[in-house]
């Protein structure tokens, strides 16, 4: 009776064990496929990423502004250096700074400049020494200067200088979507700081004279500091890297309520809701003999959709791809609109486009024409470059033939200055 009750128990629990190995086996299976899955999906995901980043390095890979280290200084139609791409930026410090190309850099940025030019002054035909003839002062000293053979102003160190752009309107000129964007000096790290050696800030009031926001930098880190009507604060900081015994860009965005600005094409400032502003102001507020250099400043009404433009006009007008002066060189700062562009053309593979530049009145004629023709065949070029059919685009040079706005206004001549696409 024993054997068969130990039999009967052996049977029992052989049996129950199998029946618990196969529901065991099951759980394990299906998770073991699960993970699978879950794995090959990540590795096709990987491969796509990775062959993803491979086109755009191979696509950005004969960029001019391609290595950090090297730089070729010099000015532009609206500002710049030419070959620098050495700038980082850094959250509290804490990244790794990586040498990467600045074209790439802006290729990523989600500024856009604006469409229709209220402000622009590239210095070019400023008398050296003398005082800016389209800003005012309201204390200090400054003038035109050159350095590297850039037109620049020099706000006189040692003491606040405080630029206001000459406005028909000096208190309420700014739309509630606008861009600004100016060129400024880097100087070389001091022995004592090891920071760069000057203080730029920029101010932005309200109809009311009362300071909305304030943008500090070039002392290696950005502050910016927003105060509403009733008196509530906000703040910010974060660490920038930028280029020394250089060029840096700085561009600023307002739509409506939110506020961003850039160093570079690196976003340093991104606040949600501010006041609508009215003017700005350009200051330096450093106290030992610093240079404090700026050139190429524009303001800009904001961006409508290309494709809004394009649908109502028959073409669209950029003026936010740039070039060196004198050169078909395309700046990295040009990179945001290009990339716009190219989306532009993606989504709309029917679309095709003659890319026309023109020119101002400045200088002789014919090397406008030729001019114009090299630079919009270095967009077409570029466009073909980053993906688009060579048969969706032709070039064409229209020089200063077409000016659009009056020769005889640095407004107007800053109008001319200009790219258009027009359908085909």
């Amino acid at each position: 009776m024993k054997r068969l009750l130990f039999v009967f128990t052996v049977l029992l629990l052989t049996g129950t064990t199998e029946v618990y190995s196969q529901g065991w086996l099951e759980k394990v299976a299906k998770k073991t496929a699960k993970r699978v899955e879950e794995r090959s999906k990540k590795k096709v995901e990987d491969k796509v990423n990775e062959a993803a980043d491979k086109t755009v390095d191979k696509a950005f890979g004969k960029a001019e502004d391609a290595v950090t280290g090297k730089g070729n200084n010099g000015g532009n139609d609206t500002g710049g250096n030419d070959g620098e791409a050495a700038t980082e930026s850094t959250v509290g410090g804490n990244e790794k700074m990586i040498p990467k190309s600045l074209e790439m850099t802006y290729a990523k940025s989600d500024f856009v400049p604006g469409d229709e030019i209220i402000f622009e002054d590239d210095l070019v035909n400023e008398q050296m020494g003398e005082f800016p003839s389209q800003w005012d002062l309201l204390q200090g000293n400054a003038e035109v200067a050159s350095i590297n053979g850039v037109k620049c102003i020099n706000l006189e160190a040692g003491a606040t200088t405080t630029l206001v752009p000459l406005m028909k309107d000096m208190k309420n000129y700014l739309p509630d979507v606008f861009t600004i964007e100016f060129d400024y000096w880097v100087n070389n790290y001091t022995e004592t700081h090891k920071i760069p050696s000057q203080n730029y800030t920029l101010g932005l009031y309200d109809k009311n004279g009362r300071k909305v926001m304030g943008l500090q930098f070039a002392e290696g880190n950005v502050y910016w500091s927003y105060t509403s009507a009733s008196g509530d604060g906000r703040y910010g900081n974060v660490a920038q890297k930028e280029k020394i015994d250089s060029w840096s860009h700085m561009a600023i965005s307002f739509n409506k309520r939110a506020f961003k600005a850039y160093i570079n094409g690196v976003r340093v400032a991104n606040v949600p809701s501010m006041a609508v502003p009215a003017s700005m102001k350009i200051y330096n507020t450093s106290w030992r003999d610093h240079r404090t250099l700026i050139t190429n400043i524009r303001i800009a009404k904001g961006a409508v959709p290309l494709y809004d433009r394009m649908m109502s006009d028959g073409k669209f007008i950029t003026y936010g791809i740039t070039f060196d002066v004198g050169k078909s060189v395309i700046k990295p700062e040009s990179m945001g609109e290009i990339n716009r562009i190219v989306k532009l053309m993606t989504e709309n593979p029917d679309l095709k486009f003659s890319v026309e530049g023109h020119t101002d009145s400045t200088g002789n004629a014919a090397n406008n024409q030729t001019l114009s023709e090299a630079r919009s065949k270095a967009i077409v070029d570029k466009l073909v470059e980053m993906g688009i059919a060579a048969d969706r685009l032709a070039s064409a040079g229209k020089g200063q033939a077409n000016p659009i706005a009056d020769n005889a206004t640095d407004e107007g001549r800053a109008k001319n200055r200009r790219v258009e696409f027009v359908k085909i």
